[in-house]
């Protein structure tokens, strides 16, 4: 299905990134070894949520989680991480 056609794999690879993103934000939560920190929820809350589109989406990111996203969460969460 991925090679079927372009709207297709490119919903595919906007609808993966967006699993990347997730995982690497929880990852922020975990790393603190609490995944109800009120300090890492508050960071998730003003540079993300509350900003909402008054800045760049790499940005925004980056003033949360200090970097950008990678796939490490995400492929270790489906079990494919030495």
């Amino acid at each position: 299905h991925v090679f079927s056609g372009d709207g297709y794999s490119a919903g595919y690879y906007s609808y993966l990134w967006s699993e990347v993103m997730d995982a690497d934000a929880f990852n922020a939560f975990t790393e603190t070894g609490d995944v109800f920190s009120p300090a890492i929820a508050e960071r998730l809350k003003r540079y993300i949520y509350s900003a909402g589109d008054t800045r760049d989406a790499e940005e925004a990111y980056t003033l949360f989680r200090g970097r950008l996203p990678t796939p490490d969460a995400l492929l270790e969460k489906r079990g494919l991480a030495a």
